[in-house]
């Protein structure tokens, strides 16, 4: 019997009994020694928190139900590293606007803590020496949030109101959600809307009242998914109608040579040390703020739609400091 099977039939046997079991016949039926019964009883308390105590009139050892504990051993077991990677992964979790799984989490995260400091290990550390900054994370309700992924997973229709950014207007919709996307710091909901017929990406932060309804969503195969939302560049998705050519000088290159803008993205060096990326598009607002970002340090190539567009732009932002 190995160590972990010793533990389970250990706590089995005490979690089975009313009154206190003597350390030989706990000898008997582990079928080990006793400096083998007494280090899987040190585990079961150090390591899984298990209330063992020893009754010193009885002679034996028991499970303390008094709190009401039913002191059930965790189905996986995890090394040092594990434990640190898990607690890692629930703190990007919680950060990730609004709070993903938090509160889902909350009891399991107690539980991992619980283990690492009967390990004496602090799990503070955790917290002082990882840090997520969000930057451009826009506000989403707990509700949208939970709505949405209601809908999504239980394949049913959302009613809901949406708030359109570009012209300010608000809208009813219903719509069968597809896919559930997490974007530059924000979410955003792939969808087919049934008034417009056609797929459309919803920004979280821009619903209000959304309902799930009984009916069943309408599913999009994977495959017209894919093709959609993954043939352009950005969240603006589409059919790629242009390909993109970027340059970017020698001192900007030796970073972007190694970003991937787009899965279908190609990428060259050039004899003066620039470097040359293409990548498809179908909506140019997404791609044109991205350019603007590198200032000098870029020159679209083609179309020369995209050139002129990114020129206006940038002729338009050097008025701002003519005067």
């Amino acid at each position: 019997m190995n160590t972990f099977d010793r533990i389970y039939e250990l706590h089995a046997i005490l979690h089975s009994r009313r009154y206190p079991i003597t350390m030989r016949e706990l000898q008997e039926r582990l079928e080990c020694s006793q400096p083998t019964v007494k280090r899987t009883i040190r585990k079961l308390r150090s390591e899984l928190a298990a209330p063992v105590h020893f009754d010193p009139k009885l002679k034996g050892y028991i499970l303390d139900r008094a709190g009401g504990d039913q002191c059930e051993l965790p189905g996986l077991w995890f090394s040092l590293s594990e434990l640190h990677a898990l607690l890692t992964v629930h703190e990007l979790l919680s950060r990730m606007h609004p709070g993903l799984l938090r509160q889902e989490f909350s009891l399991f995260r107690q539980r991992i803590e619980s283990i690492l400091k009967n390990k004496n290990v602090a799990t503070g550390e955790v917290f002082r020496r990882f840090r997520f900054h969000s930057v451009g994370a826009r506000v989403c309700l707990p509700e949208n949030f939970h709505a949405a992924a209601s809908a999504t997973l239980q394949r049913r229709r959302l009613d809901l109101r949406y708030h359109n950014r570009g012209n300010d207007c608000l809208s009813s919709r219903t719509v069968s959600p597809q896919r559930l996307i997490y974007y530059r710091e924000n979410w955003y909901l792939d969808s087919w809307c049934h008034q417009a017929d056609g797929l459309r990406t919803l920004a979280l932060d821009r619903i209000h009242d959304p309902v799930m309804r009984d009916e069943e969503a309408m599913d999009i195969p994977d495959e017209q998914l894919d093709s959609y939302y993954g043939g352009s560049f950005g969240i603006f998705s589409g059919p790629p109608k242009h390909a993109a050519i970027l340059r970017f000088s020698p001192q900007r290159a030796r970073w972007v040579a190694e970003e991937q803008w787009h899965s279908d993205q190609q990428g060259s060096w050039l004899a003066d040390g620039s470097y040359q990326l293409s990548l498809p598009y179908g909506d140019s607002r997404e791609l044109v703020l991205d350019i603007l970002r590198y200032g000098p340090d870029v020159e679209v190539i083609a179309p020369d739609e995209l050139r002129c567009e990114v020129r206006e732009r940038l002729i338009a932002a050097l008025r701002q400091y003519e005067k």
